[in-house]
């Protein structure tokens, strides 16, 4: 049995090959700032979101502890976190401490600072009533390197806080 060869093109050009490659370059190169932007609008939102879930997670223990908690800022050391109001002598064991990502500023309304792990820092006051203490500072900003910013507004009721778009 003889195979007959084929007579039509079977394979690419390398003119068609450099073609589709610019083609692809060309996409990419456009598309490629929009993903940055998007990547860096994730950070921001990633992290407004995980500051509201600790706000849930303060409120809770201090409901089932029946201690006050504090949702502690620490602006200069760019982190926050949560801890009991007078932990006991040997610290709180159940403490959590999250460090904001370099491209993120997070700051609070001005309110009366909390001693802190003895630095004197803003805070969110959550009470064994499961109410956020009237001291407490009503907005958490966080602010993005390129001026988009969420902010966490505590609720009418004080009852807890709820995330906010403010694109400036």
């Amino acid at each position: 049995m003889r195979v007959k060869p084929t007579t039509g093109r079977q394979a690419f050009t390398m003119i068609e090959l450099i073609l589709v490659m610019a083609l692809l370059v060309a996409m990419i190169s456009v598309a490629a700032p929009m993903l940055s932007d998007f990547f860096r609008g994730r950070t921001l939102d990633s992290e407004a979101r995980r500051l509201l879930a600790l706000t849930r997670a303060a409120q809770v223990r201090a409901v089932s502890e029946g201690l006050p908690m504090l949702l502690w800022v620490d602006p200069n050391q760019h982190t926050y976190g949560l801890e009991q109001e007078m932990p006991p002598r040997d610290g709180d064991p159940r403490a959590l401490e999250f460090a904001l990502d370099d491209s993120l500023i997070l700051e609070a309304t001005k309110t009366a600072p909390v001693s802190v792990r003895g630095k004197s820092l803003t805070a969110i006051r959550f009470l064994p009533e499961g109410v956020v203490d009237e001291t407490s500072p009503p907005v958490l900003r966080l602010t993005s390197i390129d001026g988009f910013t969420l902010s966490l507004v505590q609720t009418t009721n004080r009852v807890n806080y709820e995330i906010r778009n403010n694109h400036q």
